[in-house]
């Protein structure tokens, strides 16, 4: 439920995220870099660098499904996508199995968002020194090898829980990296007209790694072979994949930017860059804050939704499926994205926080599998309008020059409560149950909203316009 950059490597199969997530890994709803966003952004002039203002007309460019390095990077980030959602199945259920404890469980989930909190701004600054490809090969390959020996070392009998502490934090610290350089290849490559079919695409990897991989990842764990260590094979391979589409990906020499005064300004500029500017912007404020609070809910979903079906006698292969249908929800909320944004951006983000509010409730109720993936249906079935609402106000409008500190502040700012959600879901499971657990998170979200429904700005606030447009920007 989560909404960000790829969260689903840290929130789990029921993260948005991304992180995890409306902000979480591949896919980053990424912060404003600049005063001039902040204007933007409650329904000031365009600002920044605005893709749609560049270029010759889509029709002069070759389809989209044409662009070989497009789909090359697409098809390594699905791969990618995938082992991830395989393994937010996995590691639950083994450390489970391994030491017998939901307060365990919880501390490596929350490890690992604490390794991507921590490396969020880092992250931002490195992709915008250095060749965003080679960060992605490399840290692809470091992800691929501790998934190797985490595997290796459940095939053999000697995994520890501290050895998956450690793998938590290197994947976490990766995660940043790996979801900022991926931002900034997807605009070297894609022509400025054809941005939003791209990511439209993107959002059928996420939400189809999140749909086949939850399931995937309990077949796989149910399997006898390697000692349960198969799902960790799988992921091992879905990053050497990743790696191999970057290392055929060719992007060319970057053209000059129209705003040379603002990229120079955008490379002396620090690593707090993109969290100044969000920071200071009202609407952008209280928009970050509302969806920490998403993200520290949903954050520890999945660890709640494995707790209660695990409780209830229920099979790998059908906890897997029941938390799929919180990304099959994502796929049938994307028509919903156009009508739904006709709504002011604050409406929309408290509206449905509001209607998460006693969905999170009902899956208190322990009426099996079935009544757990139709409630995750119905709550995942907005997330797609929140994500383009972060995309829309602004990710389109981040300058260029500090796009990657932008995608870093805003992994950071919006996922920093899940580490203490997640550690705290934990503790909660251990000593109460999963019903009182998943209430105490209903409420939490439930106080998110009355702080959001109480910022008039918030409320008030405007899509940001087009270029060459007087009045709001369509959403989609």
């Amino acid at each position: 439920m989560a909404p960000g950059p790829d969260a689903a490597g840290v929130a789990g199969a029921a993260g948005v995220a991304g992180a995890a997530g409306v902000a979480g890994g591949d896919q980053a709803a990424a912060g404003a870099g600049g005063s001039a966003v902040a204007g933007g952004a409650v329904g000031g002039a365009d600002a920044g660098e605005p893709e749609a203002a560049a270029g010759p007309e889509p029709e002069s460019f070759p389809p989209l499904r044409r662009n070989r390095q497009f789909q090359t990077l697409w098809a390594g980030s699905a791969a990618a996508g995938l082992g991830l959602t395989v393994a937010d199945v996995a590691y639950p259920l083994t450390i489970l199995a391994v030491t017998g404890s939901p307060a365990k469980a919880g501390a490596f989930a929350a490890v690992e968002a604490a390794g991507l909190i921590l490396a969020g701004l880092p992250a931002g600054q490195l992709v915008d020194r250095q060749d965003p490809r080679r960060v992605l090969i490399a840290v692809e390959a470091c992800r691929a090898a501790v998934t190797g020996v985490v595997a290796a070392a459940l095939a053999m009998g000697w995994l520890t829980f501290p050895l998956l502490l450690g793998a938590a934090v290197l994947l976490g610290m990766g995660q940043p990296a790996v979801a900022s350089a991926r931002i900034l290849l997807i605009r070297a490559i894609v022509p400025p007209p054809q941005l939003t079919l791209a990511l439209t695409q993107d959002e059928v990897r996420i939400n189809g790694a999140d749909l086949v991989g939850p399931p995937l990842g309990g077949a796989l764990y149910g399997m006898r072979a390697l000692a349960h260590a198969a799902p960790f094979v799988f992921t091992a391979l879905s990053m050497v994949a990743s790696l191999i589409s970057a290392m055929l990906v060719k992007v060319g020499r970057p053209a000059p930017p129209a705003d040379a005064a603002g990229a120079e300004r955008g490379r002396r500029s620090g690593m707090l860059a993109g969290v100044t500017a969000i920071w200071s912007n009202p609407v952008l404020r209280a928009t970050t804050l509302l969806i920490a609070i998403v993200n520290t809910v949903g954050g520890s979903l999945a660890l709640i939704a494995v707790v209660i079906l695990r409780n209830q006698s229920v099979s790998p292969a059908m906890i897997g499926i029941a938390l799929a249908a919180g990304s099959v929800g994502g796929l049938a909320g994307a028509p919903l994205v156009r009508p739904l944004h006709r709504l002011r951006p604050g409406v929309l983000l408290v509206a449905v926080c509001a209607l998460e509010v006693p969905l999170l409730t009902l899956l208190s109720v322990p009426y099996g599998p079935w009544w757990m993936a139709a409630l995750l249906f119905l709550a995942m079935l907005w997330i797609p309008s929140l994500r383009v609402l972060l995309d829309v106000l602004i990710l389109r409008q981040a300058p260029a020059a500090e796009r990657g500190r932008v995608v870093g502040a805003v992994m950071t700012l919006m996922g920093v409560g899940i580490p203490a959600g997640l550690a705290a879901s934990g503790l909660m499971l251990q000593y109460l149950s999963a019903r009182t657990t998943m209430l105490v998170l209903a409420g939490v979200l439930a106080a998110g909203v009355l702080y959001g429904g109480a910022k008039p700005t918030l409320l008030r606030a405007r899509w940001p316009p087009r270029q060459g447009q007087a009045g709001p920007a369509e959403a989609s």
